[in-house]
């Protein structure tokens, strides 16, 4: 996908969630932690995931992250 897609999608989800009154619950890999990948399929997905992930996050309720299965209240 190119950029302007992605950022696109982002911000569909963005106002769906917004829209949506219900609870729901949105599952993605953490990926801000770490090192970057070396290769560029995998350094691509990184991008795209922080890039949907971040909007997601700041129009939801709650983040939550699991660590070794605990989960950990982000906001």
């Amino acid at each position: 996908m190119s950029e302007e897609e992605v950022t696109r999608a982002a911000e569909n989800m963005r106002h769906a969630i917004r829209r949506f009154r219900e609870t729901s619950i949105l599952v993605s890999n953490e990926v801000g932690i770490g090192i970057a990948p070396d290769n560029p399929l995998a350094r691509q997905f990184h991008g795209e995931a922080e890039q949907t992930n971040q909007p997601i996050a700041a129009v939801t309720n709650e983040v939550q992250r699991a660590v070794a299965e605990l989960p950990m209240k982000v906001k």
